[in-house]
């Protein structure tokens, strides 16, 4: 059961964060159809992941919970493939060919 409260105070976290990264990084791309915010929060994520678990990897420094927390519950909710997938879809939807394959 602590295993789930940690999962869902990660995916709280991650979520927040995402919200907010996103919204800041948007902020400076008006007028622009691209999304910036989604490619920005899921290259974060997915840095953050490589570098976490070969810290781990090496010095054991995070508990099972820990991990749960960080990997499954924030970086899991911080990266998420539906909102890439619908961002890329919404770019070949609006015909922007080009920057849909560079997104992708």
């Amino acid at each position: 059961m602590l295993q789930i409260f940690f999962v869902g105070i990660g995916g709280f976290i991650g979520a927040t964060l995402r919200y907010i990264i996103n919204a800041y990084v948007q902020q400076f791309n008006k007028g622009l159809f691209f999304p910036w915010g989604t490619l920005t929060v899921n290259l974060l994520g997915c840095l953050l992941i490589g570098i976490l678990l070969q810290l781990n990897e090496t010095q054991q420094i995070f508990s099972p919970e820990i991990k749960n927390l960080i990997f499954i519950g924030i970086l899991g909710s911080l990266t998420t493939y539906s909102t890439f997938s619908s961002d890329a879809i919404n770019l070949l939807l609006a015909q922007r060919y080009v920057a849909s394959m560079l997104y992708m």
